[in-house]
């Protein structure tokens, strides 16, 4: 074995990596334990110890310290299906952008174009503007686009003269545009919302934002933060000195206050534990608590305890100062006044919110919260004084009179970003920044405030004419393009809907933990006991091989950040059934070569080179198929994709370059390897069915299996799942088993329509679904669904209910999703063929795959669609089942590799170049033969576990596959090698001379 030295190197390397991007997850662990136990089951106070512990350090490596927070980032993320919480869709709404970007014309044809296009954008592929603009053209084909378009608030972009496609390039930027700030919006919002480890993206190609929350169980608060509009305003500031003085009185009086209370009472308001409560669901309290919690973590010092009693204010807000000339602190001038540490913000919100603090408060001073921290290192929040510019408390100037603004650079090329406004809004900003820049020695800032949080307060300079500014400061030029896009939020609003949504209550959750973790560990030892029963001392070897892999996609899951789901799960304990293809592929090719009369060193060197092909070409295959699912496949579906495809990695790595190495070791000490028991050594070893003499029998059992699917696939169709066909879906526990017949008259009753009922794993589990109001996503229709499904529900006297999840998909979501499953089974059959065809040079070898392959996939939709309603489990399509039928594809795929490599070898031997095709082809099947049922029969083993313990979630998933593997056995050995020597005698115009059913085959 060559270059041992760097490949035990790179082992070692890699397991260290491993074990440090594991090691945060037990550390993480032991913390919220402490927490766990520390508030005894109260939540409120285990989340204010978790918080305190936020930029606390607790694991010290020698070379770096991380803090709880740091290494709770670099854990492994659990989804939402394991840990509970809520998935959100939204989608920006070019309807509204566009018509506000028309100055909101009542021209009747325009608005008639808006809503063609946004019914044709439910089942079409082609963006909204682009369907907008062959709407308006067929409905005005004499109107220039530009006539709408070319405002005085477009006139930097648009004019009268505009083409129709310079028009509509307008709007895909404008478009673009809208989406990236709603972007930036809606992640400073999930920011201050106080979740952990929050995931938000946007989701290419579309104007669609995906937001998971894990942990969150208020959705009415979380829709309302999320749908609510943007607010945009232009504050006057007050300076950090005109301010202090009542921040002294503030300290004071809460001293006094601390003073004047009981000791217990003292005690409980100088902790100052923050009472998140549902009242602060407005969206200015919500985005100003920042998403700090309480530190309820009791003061050990004495001193620290007196600065809290005697400064409970500036003990936890450090003012604004700055060192003077004489070296001496001294007040800094702007409109910041302090600045807090964003663990303790909270502290301070409840402070500023105390009646008798109010009280001193003066009704034209408002208190506001920085975006964001001031750097990654420095943790601390700005707080700053705002004026209020009228009787009412209310800002100078509204966002709405924002006309453009954009990021660019100043004569020095420094970023900045200039602004301009409208002819009401330059008129206001005129006397505002006439006002700030009235003393030169004292020169104010203006706060650029959106939701209530400032993003900006430059200093005015001068007296600005014209509408026409510029903002400069220390700016990256990611900077001006956030606060570009935030001054750009005031005008053409584009609100944000949402389309689809799921929610995952935290028992649920757990439940899919626990299901994920047993049918991992039972599929373990199935597959371990497996390999020792069957290849002995090499099994073992096989085993440390397995159990490394498993360590491996671990580590890399918790390195490259990925979410691990349950379908995620469910790719690793698959893998586990396939890391032990390769090794089969090698153990069985050094049985042969022990046969040939060869030692044990010589037989496990030539096992291993002459398998690498077969190794090679069956796992690139699905791999392929991984890639596939991962471009096209979102959420769980893609945490399956990811697992699939670092799991082929890992497995090969270990199987081809860990086990080997054992084996030289093995060798070196000259231990006895074995790799078979004395049941198992002559297991199919003179195989010689005649599967190419019968073939045309099993053509015939194919193609009657295909017509029976097809019949069944084109009359009764498929229960689609509710990502494919749009609607709301529920899982319901009750607290004692229900009749379901009852349930679904009762609802039915209520919807006034028909609505789907099933048993959800036990009989008090229920999963309902219906389409009423399908093509309403609003709040109201939501509100409403949910009302008729609790009436209908609560008809079951005396047992009572808990909906543990729902989820919603939009009609143009789901047409999304089905379109992509499309593509990626498309692709996925067409990306292994041509794989297939680079391979083996032969057009026969692709196409007999890409028969075989289209056979499996029809086979196991007929099976869905004849077994839908006769199993006790649900058999839906959804996003989860095209990922097990392109695991299956890739799989069967994987076999019929094998297959063709064999026979390729064959081919290659001058000795059977005179032989028969027929007789080489069948020769190669049933060498391989042992191979094909071994592997098959070790992933049948795991995934029969898997739909056993796997949970109710993945049940139709892992049946699924369980099911394809049988086909893709069936299909590599009696379709697709046999596919190979009829298209080549057809392409040569030869015929199939029968087999002697006595004929040996002989040994490789």
């Amino acid at each position: 074995m060559q270059g041992k030295g760097i490949i035990k190197f790179f082992i070692v390397v890699v397991t260290l990596a491993c074990l440090y991007s594991i090691s945060f997850t037990f550390v993480t662990r032991s913390v919220e334990n402490d927490a766990a136990a520390y508030a005894q089951g109260d939540q409120e106070r285990e989340r204010a110890y978790l918080d305190s512990m936020a930029n606390e350090p607790v694991y010290n490596l020698g070379f770096a310290k991380y803090t709880y927070q740091e290494a709770k980032e670099r854990e492994i993320a659990l989804g939402l299906d394991l840990r509970g919480g809520m998935n959100v869709t939204m989608e920006i709404s070019l309807e509204e952008l566009i018509l506000n970007l028309a100055g909101n014309t009542e021209d009747e044809n325009f608005h008639q174009a808006l809503r063609n296009a946004t019914e044709r954008s439910k089942q079409s592929q082609t963006d909204y503007v682009t369907l907008f603009g062959e709407e308006l053209k067929q409905l005005s084909p004499n109107t220039s686009f530009a006539s709408f378009f070319a405002t005085k608030e477009n006139v930097g972009s648009i004019n009268a003269q505009s083409s129709d496609s310079e028009v509509l390039g307008f709007l895909r930027t404008q478009s673009e545009s809208a989406i990236d700030r709603s972007y930036n919006i809606l992640r400073t919002r999930i920011d201050k919302f106080g979740v952990a480890s929050p995931n938000i993206q946007k989701q290419q190609g579309t104007n669609r934002i995906l937001i998971e929350l894990p942990g969150v169980t208020d959705e009415e608060r979380v829709r309302s933060l999320l749908q609510g509009s943007a607010k945009l305003e232009f504050w006057e500031t007050y300076d950090n000195l005109e301010i202090y003085p009542l921040l002294e009185n503030v300290n004071q009086t809460l001293a006094a206050t601390l003073k004047s209370k009981k000791p217990s009472e003292e005690t409980a308001l100088a902790d100052l534990e923050a009472d998140t409560t549902e009242e602060e669901a407005d969206l200015g309290e919500l985005a100003a608590i920042t998403g700090g919690q309480t530190d309820s973590v009791t003061q050990d010092s004495a001193d620290a305890q007196l600065a809290a009693q005697n400064n409970p204010l500036f003990n936890i807000m450090q003012p604004s100062i700055v060192i003077g000339q004489n070296q001496q602190p001294m007040l800094r001038p702007g409109p910041v006044i302090g600045y807090v540490e964003l663990k303790d913000t909270a502290k301070v919100n409840d402070i500023l919110r105390d009646s008798v603090i109010q009280s001193i408060i003066p009704a034209n001073v408002k208190l506001a919260w920085a975006v964001k921290p001031i750097s990654k290192e420095d943790r601390r929040l700005e707080l700053y004084a705002l004026k209020p510019s009228t009787s009412d408390g209310e800002a100078a100037l509204a966002g709405s009179v924002i006309a453009d603004a954009r990021a660019d650079f100043d004569i020095n090329g420094n970023p900045q970003v200039t602004m301009t406004m409208n002819t009401e809004g330059a008129r206001e900003w005129r006397r505002i920044t006439a006002a700030a820049s009235a003393d030169p020695n004292n020169k104010k800032s203006i706060a650029i405030v959106l939701d209530d949080v400032v993003y900006s307060a430059p200093t005015v300079q001068d007296e600005i004419a014209g509408g026409n500014s510029s903002i400069s400061g220390n700016f990256q030029i990611e900077d001006t393009q956030d606060l570009a896009n935030v001054l750009k939020a005031g005008r053409l609003p584009a609100p944000a809907k949402i389309v689809e949504e799921a929610v995952i209550g935290p028992t649920l959750g757990q439940a899919a933990i626990d299901a994920g973790i047993n049918s991992s560990v039972i599929g373990l030892i199935v597959v371990l006991v497996f390999m020792v029963v069957y290849y002995n001392r090499a099994g073992w070897v096989a085993n440390i091989a397995v159990l490394v892999n498993v360590f491996f996609i671990m580590g890399i899951l918790a390195s490259i950040g990925a979410v691990l789901t349950l379908p995620g799960i469910a790719g690793i304990v698959l893998t586990m059934g396939t890391a032990v293809d390769a090794n089969v592929l090698i153990y069985e090719r050094i049985r042969e070569e022990m046969r040939l009369g060869k030692s044990i060193r010589q037989s496990i060197a030539d096992g291993y080179k002459h398998a690498m092909p077969s190794i090679l070409d069956s796992q690139i295959t699905t791999f392929l198929v991984g890639v596939i699912l991962f471009i096209f496949g979102t959420g769980p579906i893609a945490g399956f994709a990811t697992t699939l495809m670092i799991g082929i990695i890992t497995s090969l790595f270990t199987s081809i370059f860990i086990s080997r190495i054992i084996f030289e070791w093995m060798l070196e000490k000259d231990w006895k390897i074995t790799v078979s028991n004395k049941w198992s050594a002559n297991t199919l070893v003179d195989a010689n069915f005649q599967f190419i003499k019968n073939r045309k029998k099993y053509y015939i059992i194919s193609l009657i299996a295909v017509i029976i699917s097809l019949v069944f696939i084109f009359t009764k169709g498929f229960n689609l799942g509710v990502d494919f066909k749009g609607g709301r879906t529920y899982v319901v526990e009750f607290t004692e088993a229900v009749n379901l017949e009852e349930v679904r008259s009762n609802l039915n009753t209520a919807f006034g329509e028909d609505t789907e009922v099933k048993t959800f794993g036990d009989a008090n589990h229920l999963r309902i679904t219906t389409g009423y109001l399908i093509g309403e996503t609003n709040d109201e229709a939501d509100a409403e669904v949910l009302t008729k499904l609790e009436g209908g529900l609560n008809q079951l006297d005396g047992n009572s209910h808990e909906i543990v999840s729902s989820q919603k998909v939009g009609p143009t979501i789901a047409n999304d999703i089905k379109t992509s499953a499309v593509y990626a089974s498309i692709f996925a059959i067409i990306g292994i063929g041509l794989y297939i065809l680079l391979r083996f040079r032969k057009w026969q070898y692709s196409m007999s795959s890409a028969i075989s392959t289209a056979h499996d996939a029809i086979l196991l939709l007929g099976i869905f669609s004849v077994f839908d309603g006769l199993l006790p489990f649900a058999l839906d399509m959804n996003q989860h089942f095209i990922a097990a039928m392109l695991t299956v594809i890739g799989y069967s795929i994987n076999d019929t590799v094998v297959v063709f490599d064999r026979l390729r070898e064959y081919l290659g031997i001058p000795a059977n170049q005179k032989k028969p095709h027929a007789e080489i082809i069948n020769k190669a099947i049933n060498s391989t033969l042992s191979r094909t049922i071994i592997t098959s029969l070790t992933v049948i083993f795991v995934m029969a576990v898997l739909f056993v313990f796997g949970g109710e979630v993945i049940r139709a998933f892992s049946f699924a596959i369980l099911i394809g593997i049988i086909l893709g056995t069936y299909s590599s050995i009696f379709v697709a090698a046999p596919l190979v020597l009829d298209l080549t005698n057809e392409a040569e115009g030869t015929e199939t001379k029968s087999i002697p059913s006595k004929q040996k085959v002989a040994k490789a």
